[in-house]
């Protein structure tokens, strides 16, 4: 497939230029005349109704203003998984674009959103007829209108990474994820090594960084994953990540000195694996069926570490009420295993008082440390397997069940990055139990082995592979 590239000014155009005019074919000819890049809302849009699958749009820095009701169309336009249509800011954040829409897409799938700094007024869709879209390097900091969220998916196969989302006052989400019809979801959505911060919102709900999905479609898979994201000062609820379908994967995370935790608050059959929680206030919470838990670090939260949720039903089916659909799932079959939750106010482990208790969780090979109150504060339960865990600190044990732990200092070493991982000779290597599900690595990055340690840390003498993301690691400019 050719690749018609909107720019001017290459290398390879002057080296065309260099040659004379007898050694230039026809095709060479046309490939060292490449256009200029696009300098007005109408030349893009121009460009855009032209574009064929390879296009690489260019588009001048400087600040377009998209005038009214007016939009950026991208309608009817189908690159290939290997030619997509890319529409590019000549430098990162050197396009702004303001006014009340930006891109509007429709029936159109591979294009490539890259560089831009939106500064819009209305929520930025990508409807369920549009798939394999992908938004990249792009600054998005919306009009801090109240209730306004900023990006919606609805399509298949959307890829949002190395993005940057902050500063918002007002209710709202970053990113929110549905589906076509009343109870669908968009599917296999990435969300990748993006930078969230600054969400303040003091109010108690409709402020979250990410939210999949929502009461209605809870009984719907969505396969997104969320992965290697750092979020910052995302108070605006105190779910930072939301999770309300079934059969996601939220992964190698970073919450830092936010309100907002990872919940699982609706649906069925997630995982939750080496994410670090460190500074704020809510942790994990989870509710709904057969989810896992391996791997999380979590440390210095306000509240507590992890809470196993009560429900107001058992289990969420088809024929429920809206109002029914609304209350929470009591939390049956999880598997909760190899985290280390350390120096928590409110402690480590704690459970509701709904109508329905948790049921059939496997609690095992946790590494429990606190310096006040109580580790465990469960309350009712039904069929809990506690095995293999280690309790230590000043704060008591709790009500965890005598025979599901030790209590025995598991001689923790505070490193340069501020995690507390094993040290030589600690009691909780090898000592791990659960033999499933496998959980072949640790949360540092490192093989478990045959023998594996208690706790979200495999003892190494080796440099973890991954580490508490920082804002080098993440946004425009992250590898």
């Amino acid at each position: 497939m050719q690749r018609r590239t909107f720019l001017s000014g290459t290398v390879l155009g002057a080296a065309f230029a260099a040659l004379p005019a007898s050694a230039l074919t026809a095709t060479t000819a046309a490939a060292a005349a490449p256009k200029a890049p696009v300098t007005s809302v109408d030349a893009l849009q121009k460009a855009i109704d032209q574009a064929a699958p390879g296009d690489r749009i260019v588009v001048a820095d400087g600040t377009y203003t998209i005038s009214g009701k007016s939009a950026i169309k991208v309608t009817g336009k189908n690159g290939t998984t290997s030619a997509p249509i890319t529409i590019v800011a000549a430098s990162r954040g050197g396009v702004v674009l303001r006014g009340e829409r930006s891109f509007v897409f429709s029936k159109s799938t591979n294009i490539v959103i890259s560089g831009f700094a939106f500064r819009q007024s209305s929520t930025l869709e990508i409807p369920a007829d549009c798939s394999r879209i992908r938004l990249t390097r792009n600054d998005f900091q919306f009009a801090d209108i109240t209730k306004l969220s900023w990006v919606l998916v609805r399509g298949d196969d959307v890829k949002i990474d190395r993005n940057r989302f902050h500063h918002k006052t007002t209710a709202g989400l970053f990113i929110v994820v549905d589906g076509p019809g009343a109870d669908a979801m968009a599917q296999r959505l990435q969300v990748v090594k993006n930078h969230f911060s600054d969400h303040s919102f003091t109010g108690d709900n409709g402020g979250e960084s990410i939210r999949i999905g929502f009461s209605g479609r809870a009984l719907s898979a969505a396969h997104a994953t969320v992965e290697h994201n750092l979020f910052e000062r995302c108070s605006g609820d105190p779910e930072a990540i939301s999770v309300k379908s079934s059969n996601n994967i939220i992964r190698y995370n970073t919450i830092r000195d936010s309100r907002g935790g990872i919940v699982l608050r609706h649906g069925n059959g997630s995982t939750v694996e080496g994410n670090y929680l460190l500074g704020g206030r809510e942790g994990l919470r989870v509710y709904g069926n057969d989810h896992v838990l391996v791997n999380n670090y979590v440390s210095g939260l306000s509240g507590n570490a992890l809470v196993i949720g009560s429900g107001s039903t058992r289990d969420h089916h088809e024929g429920e009420t809206e109002k029914q659909r609304r209350g929470n799932d009591a939390c049956d079959r999880a598997v909760i295993a190899h985290n280390t939750l350390v120096d928590n106010k409110k402690g480590a482990l704690a459970g509701e008082s709904r109508t329905y208790e948790p049921r059939n969780v496997v609690i095992a090979d946790n590494l429990l440390v606190g310096k006040a109150g109580q580790l465990v504060a469960m309350d009712k339960t039904t069929g809990f397997t506690w095995r293999s865990n280690i309790l230590w600190g000043a704060a008591s044990n709790g009500n965890i069940p005598t025979g599901g732990f030790t209590r025995v200092d598991p001689r923790l070493r505070r490193e340069s990055d501020g995690v507390y991982r094993l040290s030589a000779g600690s009691p909780a290597i090898g000592a791990a139990t659960l033999k499933s599900p496998v959980v072949t690595e640790d949360i540092d990055g490192h093989q478990r082995g045959s023998r594996r340690d208690i706790g979200a840390d495999e003892y190494a003498t080796t440099a973890p592979v991954r580490r508490p993301l920082t804002k080098a690691d993440v946004g425009p400019d992250a590898a």
